[in-house]
């Protein structure tokens, strides 16, 4: 069932959210079900020709949405983005960070650049987006801030630097929570396990396996027996980003089919 987001918040301003890295994925899952709930959706990836299908697939549905190019680690690519959709669409009073990025390397082989590129995107680049998007939040009196880590926040031996990234991300969305609650501002955290997507793709050509295999693999360690899909994710962050959840906040969702040790 659709659940409903209430697009007047508390100042009567029109319901706007950010999506990043919503070209594909968990992120164009999420940018799809705000739009469904009633949201107008900027789309921001690295280029706008990259969202032209999500926002396609929220506009044939009869929603709103605008295609934004910018790379989440440049500050003035994000400012200028930023200032777009709050230009085109209304102030942005909703926020998803999920753009990120996690090839696999073992520490040795790890080049200081690829440690800076997957912490600058994965917490950098939430940083930068969050900063911009404040004032609009505070000058509504109202927002939902909605952060992507990961199960690998509680360490990824084929990942350290976006295991360590991630889990930088929770901290921030903690002390974030903890600032901006007497705003009316809310903050979390979704934690995702297996989900289907390119990381997962590109983890299994890692490794030589089949993706189909890969992830009857996965499902035998998962206590609900099946992975997860972009949708299951998308469904959290609906409810987190909604006026109901205004009494959720400081909390890591792991949508993970179990535990999470």
């Amino acid at each position: 069932m659709t659940h409903q987001v209430n697009l007047t918040g508390q100042a009567g301003r029109p319901g706007t959210a950010i999506v990043t890295g919503a070209a594909r994925g968990i992120g164009a899952a999420v940018a799809r079900r705000l739009a469904r709930d009633g949201l107008a959706v900027g789309v921001l990836d690295l280029s706008e020709q990259d969202c032209a299908g999500t926002v396609e697939a929220i506009t044939a549905a009869g929603g709103s949405a605008l295609a934004i190019g910018a790379d989440v680690a440049h500050e003035a690519a994000v400012t200028t983005a930023v200032a777009r959709i709050a230009a085109e669409l209304g102030p942005p009073t909703v926020l998803v960070n999920n753009a990120g990025v996690g090839p696999r390397a073992d520490l040795v082989e790890m080049t200081t650049e690829q440690w800076d590129r997957v912490t600058d995107v994965n917490l950098r680049g939430p940083f930068l987006v969050t900063r911009a998007v404040c004032p609009h939040m505070i000058d509504a009196g109202w927002g939902r801030i909605v952060n992507m880590s990961s199960i690998s926040a509680v360490g990824d031996a084929a990942r350290v630097d976006y295991g360590s990234a991630k889990a930088g991300l929770i901290g921030f969305t903690k002390s974030l929570a903890r600032q901006l609650g007497r705003h009316g501002i809310t903050a979390n955290a979704i934690a995702p396990g297996f989900v289907v997507s390119d990381m997962t793709r590109a983890s299994a050509r890692h490794l030589g396996l089949d993706f189909a295999e890969f992830q009857r693999r996965a499902a035998e360690s998962i206590p609900v027996g099946r992975v997860g899909r972009p949708e299951d994710v998308a469904h959290t962050a609906s409810y987190l980003v909604s006026v109901e959840a205004g009494f959720v906040s400081v909390q890591v969702v792991y949508v993970a089919g179990g535990p999470v040790d």
